[in-house]
């Protein structure tokens, strides 16, 4: 679906959450109800016309212009090369995982030794990569799902297991709002499907979270990483003291 062709949709569905209709709507801007069919119909609108539109039919323009924006489609991943892009350039991998983090351009300036001008290359190559959509004043809209995770195996999980684990779990794990859990169990694969759904719902529950702290000031957040996995697997010097299978 095009931006202009959801960006009506969204239109219309205000207007009907409104009670407003075609015919409503024609004599609140003195045109013809035929016209204002055919202008919807042709999605042949400016944006002063939207504007009037909007203002007429009693719904804020900046919710028709936010609802089109949260409708976009958007990956749930990038592509290999996406991701082999990021890599290519520890500054801009820094700034992927900024923006996921939606920092501001000052926020990213206090915290790192990098300059404004490189900051905003990095933002630009980060749009014309399809992770972000940068918008005026160096602003920016993530272009990729709050369920958005690295590909499986991938260029950047990959190099997180080489370069970031050991770090991570160097730490204590026993500070405010930090735990650690390696807990080992047998299950069924149906039971096995049934945590991972759950696991998945944790994510969900962290997108959630992080979108609703955004609304707070900079000083009362810090940055926390979940890192969860969930495999079949043994530790490789526990599998070599298990009994030899008897011979058949």
């Amino acid at each position: 679906m095009s931006s202009p062709e959801l960006l009506l949709q969204v239109l219309r569905t205000q207007m009907r959450a409104a009670g407003v209709t075609y015919k409503v709507l024609a004599e609140r801007i003195s045109m013809s109800e035929s016209s204002v069919k055919r202008m919807f119909g042709q999605q042949d609108m400016s944006l002063s016309r939207l504007a009037q539109i909007c203002k007429a039919a009693g719904v804020p323009l900046e919710d028709v212009l936010r609802g089109a924006a949260d409708a976009t489609p958007q990956a749930d991943c990038l592509t290999l090369p996406q991701e082999k892009s990021l890599l290519s350039n520890p500054n801009l991998l820094l700034m992927a995982i900024c923006c996921l983090g939606h920092w501001t351009l000052e926020q990213v300036l206090e915290t790192y030794d990098l300059t404004e001008p490189e900051c905003i290359v990095l933002l630009a190559e980060l749009d014309r990569l399809g992770l972000i959509e940068l918008k005026p004043l160096n602003r920016y809209r993530l272009r990729v799902s709050n369920a958005f995770r690295w590909l499986p195996d991938g260029p950047v999980q990959q190099f997180f297991r080489e370069h970031v684990v050991d770090d991570y779990f160097g730490g204590s794990f026993n500070a405010a709002g930090e735990t650690l859990l390696c807990l080992p169990a047998r299950l069924s694969q149906p039971s096995a499907q049934e945590l991972v759904s759950r696991i998945q719902q944790l994510a969900g529950e962290l997108a959630r979270l992080h979108q609703s702290d955004r609304r707070l000031l900079p000083h009362e957040r810090d940055g926390f990483t979940l890192l969860v996995g969930f495999r079949s697997w043994e530790f490789a010097a526990f599998t070599a003291l298990r009994r030899a299978a008897p011979l058949k």
